[in-house]
């Protein structure tokens, strides 16, 4: 069973990508949301669409730190099937603002 992030906009995150609802992962980021995978910065909505949406992304949280805004997961797709992976949060006024990825 997955770990629940402390944080309610993380923990509404991972819901979202977890039931596959586009509109409720969109709704928990602030409008001028960024992020990055690997390190390198990426299109946000380009990212989203072809590593979470169309390729069945699923998380199961391992492990959850910083008051829920830095975890360890299991990520799941169709196109790189489950890897290990990290997870940072920066939470402005109840929405995420920022979020870097990347293999853990």
């Amino acid at each position: 069973m997955s770990a629940i992030p402390e944080d309610p906009a993380v923990a509404a995150f991972i819901s979202a990508i977890n039931g596959g609802n586009r509109d409720a992962f969109f709704a928990v980021l602030a409008p001028d949301a960024t992020m990055s995978d690997d390190g390198s910065e990426r299109d946000l909505a380009a990212w989203v669409d072809k590593e979470i949406f169309s390729a069945d992304g699923r998380m199961d949280v391992e492990t959850s730190s910083d008051e829920g805004r830095a975890l360890t997961a299991a990520f799941t797709n169709s196109t790189y099937g489950t890897m290990r992976t990290r997870w940072a949060f920066t939470v402005t006024d109840g929405r995420i603002s920022r979020f870097e990825t990347g293999q853990a």
